[in-house]
């Protein structure tokens, strides 16, 4: 959807020391340093990038396009283009992704599934078949 050198902008801030309670919709870019209990969703229309500090911890399910972690997650993780877990990472959910990037340090209590479209399937032969 978008390669490193033209990601979205960041234009919202979820400061340290913030909780939110509920679900969260945003576009383009979010960083959140505090706590959010609810879901956070990004819109689908445009780009998406969303960064989880090492202060923050969501409790909830998480969408968008490009995920980076170092914080903790508690839910489901849908990342539609990129997940990028730093050291810090602490994730207790299941992940599904398009790509992966996993630092040193980083943990997973869930399930990895990646994402693949149907035509990116390899196509299954029998040796038996082609008598």
């Amino acid at each position: 959807m978008f390669n490193k050198g033209k990601q979205p902008p960041i234009k919202s801030l979820i400061a340290e020391g913030t909780e939110i309670q509920g679900n969260l919709s945003f576009s383009e870019g979010l960083r959140v340093d505090g706590t959010i209990v609810g879901n956070v969703i990004a819109a689908e229309s445009v780009a998406s990038i969303l960064v989880v500090s090492d202060s923050a911890c969501i409790v909830g399910a998480i969408n968008a396009d490009h995920v980076v972690i170092n914080g903790t997650v508690k839910g489901p993780i849908h990342a539609r283009s990129m997940l990028e877990l730093q050291p810090k990472a602490r994730i207790e959910g299941d992940i599904d992704y398009a790509a992966l990037e996993m630092h040193q340090g980083a943990l997973i209590a869930g399930q990895l599934r990646p994402l693949v479209a149907d035509e990116e399937k390899p196509t299954l032969k029998l040796a038996a078949n082609n008598q």
